[in-house]
Parts: C-alpha cells; structure tokens; sequence
C-alpha cells in the first residue's frame, strides 16, 4: 500500500500570511482577505500535478499547439461553512471549475460530524476533485465527507486545508490512506476542545464574524 501524502506547502508568501491570520486582533475583513489570498496560492500549488492536454491555438504570427488544464473537469468542494470562505480564491485561480458543496457541522459533545446537505457537479467520474476546508482538527469532518464524496466516484480526490493538527491527520489517513492531504502547517496539537493549537481560532468565525 502507498504511504499517505502529507504535502507541506511552504512557499515564503504563504507562510507569511498564515502568519499574520493566526494574530488575535486581526479585523475580519483583513482576515479574510488574507484567507482570500492565501488560498489562491495555495491553489497553484495544489493543481500543480494536474494532467494537461495539448489544444490548437492562434497566436498573433502562427498556429500552435499548447498545453491546457481542462478546468470543466476539475471540481472544487467546499465544507460548509468555512470552505465557502476558502473556495473564492481558488477560483479566482480555477475559474472554470465546478464547485460542489457538503454541509456538516460539528457535534458540540461528540465532535461527530453532522451532514445536512450535499450537492456535486453532474459526471463526477470525470472529474478531479479538490476538497476544501481550512482547518483539519479531528478530521471527522473530512473523513465523512470525503467518504460520501467517493459515493460519487470522482477520478481523483485532493483535500486542501490550511492548518492541520497531527491528530486530525492520522485520523483522515486511517479512514483515507489513498488522498493527498495539501496543508501551509501542521501545528503542535488539539487542546480539549477540538481547537488546533497554537492554531488561529474558529476559522469560520473569523471569515463571517460571527461567534
């Protein structure tokens, strides 16, 4: 069996706004622009694998061909509800992509994920798709909802967050072992709550304003 891919992206731009996302005083407008512009890196890093395919284009002096990512085959899914906030910049990125969405939420007491809601694109076996959710603490949310994504069949999975805690890894590859996981950090750990730490907060909450 093939180890779990735990891809580390550290690109200095990157590193640099998670850094300042993580400060306490933020303003919710800064922080989610910066959640904005983090994710559209994080994006190219992510489709850096992606399969191209060689298409006839007209330049201004001659015919050519040149290589193409076929975005209509790639799927962005969004855990509700940080994922919406995580989604915008990779589409920004991938604008021709499809966007699927799961609702879950989070049981205060069991830390079970909870679904509510679940729409994808038509034809998923023709599709890679890249799940987003910011945060991957205990991983319940993520193993559940990449368990009813592969109901659909997708050709490729992706999970995209950008922290993760050790825990919540283990977690997703005991369940997963065949997705790639893309992360800007792994942090030291989850306190009693469920929270990664030092970690950044609810990262919902920090996207919406809301408490």
């Amino acid at each position: 069996m093939t180890a779990p891919e735990v891809h580390h992206l550290n690109h200095p731009l990157i590193q640099h706004k998670l850094t300042l996302m993580r400060e306490k005083d933020r303003s919710t407008s800064s922080f989610r622009r910066l959640m904005h512009e983090v994710s559209m890196l994080m994006a190219y890093e992510v489709t850096r694998g992606m399969p191209t395919h060689l298409v006839e284009i007209e330049t201004p002096l001659e015919k050519t061909m040149a290589p193409m990512i076929d975005g209509k085959k790639i799927a962005l899914v969004a855990i509700l509800r940080a994922g919406v906030g995580f989604l915008d910049g990779m589409l920004e990125v991938v604008p021709s992509a499809r966007v699927g969405h799961i609702g879950l939420y989070r049981d205060p007491k069991t830390l079970v994920a909870v679904e509510y809601y679940f729409k994808m694109p038509q034809e998923m076996h023709d599709r890679d798709a890249i799940v987003l959710d910011p945060m991957l603490a205990t991983g319940n949310s993520a193993v559940a909802a990449v368990e009813r994504l592969k109901e659909t069949r997708p050709k490729s999975i992706r999970f995209v967050c950008l922290l993760a805690a050790p825990e919540g890894l283990r977690n997703f590859h005991a369940h997963h072992p065949d997705v790639p996981v893309y992360t800007a950090a792994v942090d030291r750990e989850l306190n009693d709550h469920g929270y990664i730490v030092p970690g950044l907060g609810d990262a919902g909450d920090r996207i919406f304003g809301t408490k």
